[in-house]
């Protein structure tokens, strides 16, 4: 096979999966991870895909495409999403075993928890895909059906493994954040994450303070002694009420 057979193939299978990581491609086109990555650099430069730590995710060039695509998600309020996460990240200790769920703020506590010897249960095949390039952490990834561009696991299968197993701390992210509890806007990625907690001695979300205030499809989780919410801003006076009397706790970055 040559270099350009290879990429065209690789740029074909990025195409129809959005997301792809180095060792699925690297044993899918017989490759070395070195040649996997120069196929990748040539599709980043004419625009096609975007790299990241362990893979690449195709570009779209929709409005609605680039809201949801994780990647660019990642950059956002980037500096906020580092504070709250390596605050989560001190509470991990070496042998914990910890659930995350999908999306960009727990993709930075992951990467902060990559070099710690932990044992890892996601359904996020970028979180899956962090740890399984670190190699020094054990990785349980939950069956069920891709969820878009999040490359998030979800669905019966995902559900069915995650009540399986147990973990002393489930990881999760959300869309908004009220009074009434942490919301989401995807009613199977809802569903999953209330596996995770049942599943867990305790979870924790992190949410930055773009969360605050806004509603989403469903309402994942009302507040109770179980939850921590994690974030880098006191929220307003009436969320803060409410976790208090929920018997939650609130935990501010950098404070």
């Amino acid at each position: 096979m040559t270099n350009k057979q290879r990429t065209d193939l690789i740029e074909r299978h990025i195409r129809e999966h959005k997301y792809a990581d180095l060792h699925s491609l690297a044993s899918l086109y017989s490759g070395s991870l070195s040649t996997v990555r120069r196929a990748l650099d040539s599709l980043e430069a004419r625009g096609l895909i975007r790299r990241h730590h362990g893979g690449a995710s195709l570009i779209e060039t929709d409005a609605l495409a680039q809201e949801s695509d994780f990647v660019g998600r990642i950059q956002r309020q980037a500096d906020q999403k580092y504070a709250i996460a390596a605050l989560i990240a001190e509470q991990v200790q070496p042998g914990t075993t910890v659930m995350l769920d999908g999306g960009t703020t727990t993709y930075a506590v992951a990467r902060l928890l990559a070099e710690k010897h932990v044992r890892v249960i996601t359904n996020s095949l970028p979180i899956a895909s962090l740890f399984g390039e670190v190699g020094n952490a054990e990785t349980i990834v939950t069956g069920g059906s891709i969820l878009g561009r999040l490359a998030t696991l979800v669905g019966p299968q995902c559900e069915a493994s995650i009540e399986q197993v147990h973990a002393d701390v489930a990881i999760l992210g959300g869309t908004g954040i009220t009074e009434r509890g942490v919301w989401n806007n995807n009613a199977l990625a809802i569903s999953a994450q209330r596996k995770m907690i049942n599943a867990a001695d305790r979870a924790i979300f992190a949410l930055d303070a773009t969360k605050f205030g806004r509603k989403s499809l469903s309402l994942a989780v009302p507040f109770g002694p179980k939850i921590s919410i994690v974030t880098e801003t006191r929220p307003a006076p009436v969320v803060v009420e409410a976790i208090v009397a929920a018997g939650s706790k609130l935990m501010l970055a950098g404070k």
